[in-house]
């Protein structure tokens, strides 16, 4: 675990620290009671989430994925941001323009707990996209009829999440990109590390020279590379940070 001596470390170097961006995974939210939707927690009527969250699943079987996805939102419905969000949150009112938050959660609890300078990357589980015209718009209904259609052009609505096999969008690459490669410290919480292009993260601020800290539950691949590990659940740890 975590020691004072790591903690008082981490602060002091927020403290002095230009431009800060923080990247949170499924770790921070799993502090809310979100299940991670992978391995054993994915498992519903014995599919994984792995075949379900396809482009190809969609397109055999749409029915199936959005039965599916009604049932995470439902799940997620329940949930609540937690002490790291809100964390985050009076950060980035301390740092305004000098911070940026990259997700790799769809949950969309750091907006629920008020975060605004915000890139989610895997999409967010409450906003759809129309198959056709490319309108995304947010839908909070519980649950969605199946199947969903798009009030302007009537074409079948997908949720808005990039599903495996699938590429980031340009405009949040761009925006990862400039905010990893414009930082003096990068602020890890709650992620293995192993999923791309946020795999690489850590290792383009490295490149630049700077400060990575992270904040996970145990060891990751990536800790021999950043500069402060610090272990422990991201809702005891980030609110230390301030």
């Amino acid at each position: 675990m975590a020691t004072n001596d790591q903690i008082l470390l981490a602060r002091a170097h927020l403290a002095s620290a230009r431009n800060v961006t923080i990247l949170t995974g499924a770790g921070i939210s799993a502090d809310s009671g979100v299940p991670t939707f992978r391995g054993a927690d994915g498992l519903w009527r014995n599919f994984r989430a792995e075949d379900i969250a396809t482009p190809e699943a969609f397109e055999r079987n749409p029915r199936l994925v959005w039965e599916w996805y009604n049932w995470r939102r439902e799940l997620i419905a329940t949930k609540q941001p937690n002490p790291a969000h809100d964390a985050l949150v009076k950060l980035e009112q301390q740092w305004a323009d000098r911070m940026w938050l990259i997700t790799q959660n769809v949950d969309g609890l750091h907006c629920a707990a008020g975060s605004q300078r915000l890139s989610e990357i895997h999409g967010n589980i409450w906003k759809v996209r129309c198959t056709s015209c490319g309108v995304i718009s947010e839908n909070r209904e519980i649950p969605l009829p199946i199947l969903p259609t798009c009030p302007l052009c009537h074409a079948l609505l997908r949720p808005h999440i990039v599903w495996f096999g699938e590429s980031l969008r340009e405009e949040d690459l761009r925006r990862c990109n400039q905010v990893i490669r414009s930082c003096d410290l990068l602020l890890v919480i709650g992620t293995s590390g192993v999923v791309y292009p946020a795999a690489g993260f850590a290792s383009a601020a490295k490149d630049i020279g700077a400060l990575v800290i992270e904040i996970n539950l145990d060891s990751t691949p990536k800790s021999n590379l950043v500069d402060l590990s610090l272990q422990g659940r991201a809702k005891d740890l980030v609110p230390l940070l301030l």
